[in-house]
């Protein structure tokens, strides 16, 4: 016997909910104004019993496509083996970034001395559930660009330097996990949050829209 909503996790009824608002808005049986409330809802929604009535009317649910589409537009995790164990940044009076749709190593170590460096995880691919970044900023700093559900943690030593954590935010299970470590000595770092949970769920909707358009009359 399927175990009742209210007594599974949160997080996986919640995930539930948002699969099948996606589908019913890609397939046109919900207008924006309504997907966009009710994903706002799912959202903030603490219980199963508040999530349950936003998808009670919707006859579609999701299937093979759907998965295989989603896994490939947010899987945070991809197969081990796209990046080096350890990947080295020197910033001497000069930096360098990570941006776009780049490939993350277990451990990144990075050295900013009179220097710095940028790293956006938004739209990165994770190889290991934790990723550990390990700093030293002498008299340089780092920007670190996170997605809202990622969980980050930091765990470096400051002194006449300081590292401003604001990746705050809802966290999922199983979402990838970076870990900061390492010394920063009249530097600093800043954690920031490029884009929400919100919009990433907005834009995969989207994708899935443009790609049903031409089906939609078949429902």
């Amino acid at each position: 016997m399927p175990v009742a909503p209210q007594d599974r996790p949160v997080a996986s009824v919640r995930e539930e909910t948002i699969d099948r608002l996606i589908v019913n808005y890609g397939h046109g049986k919900l207008s924006l104004e309504a997907f966009e409330r009710r994903l706002d809802q799912a959202l903030e929604a603490k219980t199963a019993d508040q999530l349950l009535p936003l998808v009670a009317d919707l006859e579609l649910t999701t299937d093979k496509a759907y998965s295989e589409a989603k896994r490939e537009e947010l899987a945070p995790h991809a197969p081990s083996g796209g990046a080096h164990e350890i990947e080295h940044m020197f910033h001497i009076f000069g930096g360098s970034n990570r941006r776009g749709a780049w490939t993350v190593p277990p451990e990144i170590r990075m050295f900013n001395i009179f220097g710095g460096g940028e790293l956006d995880f938004s739209k990165a691919v994770f190889t290991q559930p934790v990723t550990r970044i390990k700093l030293l900023c002498l008299f340089g700093g780092a920007e670190i660009r996170v997605a809202e559900d990622h969980n980050v943690l930091s765990k470096a030593i400051c002194i006449f330097g300081g590292i401003d954590n604001r990746s705050g935010g809802m966290q999922r299970p199983g979402a990838p996990t970076i870990v900061i470590e390492g010394f920063v000595l009249f530097g600093g770092a800043s954690i920031r949050v490029k884009k929400s949970v919100r919009e990433r769920w907005m834009q995969f909707a989207e994708h899935l829209k443009t790609a049903l358009g031409p089906i939609h009359d078949r429902y």
